[in-house]
């Protein structure tokens, strides 16, 4: 059975998924980058954002008319963002982040106190992801920030899929991969060694 989150997403939800989880999100998509981390942070987000994902995407867009269409929406490196995410998770609480490459330990130790979690979005499949993206609501900061860096409201159906890389149970598998890849070097060193 394919699980699909709609938004707003209840915390119950949210932490009921693990890490290896696999799902599909529909309903209201948000990005945010660098910049505009920062800004809400400082200035309080334009949007209630409790309950909805973040995606930490600059996408491609067109405007046709008055309407906006988004041609492609690849992740962004999640870590780019570890500096603000703590404290956006605590302040703002989305209940989904979603992006690529994982995040360090104030995340994952905010995951759990908000009841979130990360997802991972395979990085140069911009393309598929726009195919979920039924319409642009509206945009935030275009002016001040630009394309990439503007906070973009995308209305979505079954985006995905996405796999719950860190959970709200303090599991992260970049972490755990991490780990493992460490204790194979160690193995192959030893053989070295040992020849």
């Amino acid at each position: 059975m394919e699980r699909v989150l709609t938004t707003p997403i209840p915390e119950e939800e949210a932490r009921a998924l693990r890490a290896g989880d696999v799902f599909y999100l529909s309903g209201l998509l948000i990005t945010a980058r660098d910049e505009a981390h920062k800004k809400i942070l400082e200035r309080g987000s334009p949007l209630p954002l409790e309950g909805l994902a973040l995606f930490h995407c600059g996408p491609v867009v067109q405007k046709r008319g008055e309407t906006w269409e988004v041609v492609a929406a690849g992740p962004t490196t999640s870590a780019r963002m570890e500096l603000f995410e703590a404290e956006f998770l605590r302040r703002f609480r989305p209940r989904v982040i979603v992006g690529k490459g994982g995040m360090g330990e104030k995340t994952l130790t905010a995951l759990g106190e908000v009841g979130a979690l990360y997802a991972h979005f395979t990085g140069g499949a911009g393309v598929l992801a726009a195919q979920a993206i039924k319409r642009v609501r509206e945009v935030h900061w275009l002016e001040e920030l630009g394309v990439p860096e503007a906070i973009w409201v995308f209305e979505v159906e079954r985006f995905g899929p996405l796999v719950v890389a860190m959970d709200s149970h303090g599991r992260s598998l970049y972490k755990e991969l991490s780990a493992q890849v460490e204790r194979n070097m160690e193995a192959i060193r030893a053989r070295i060694r040992g020849s």
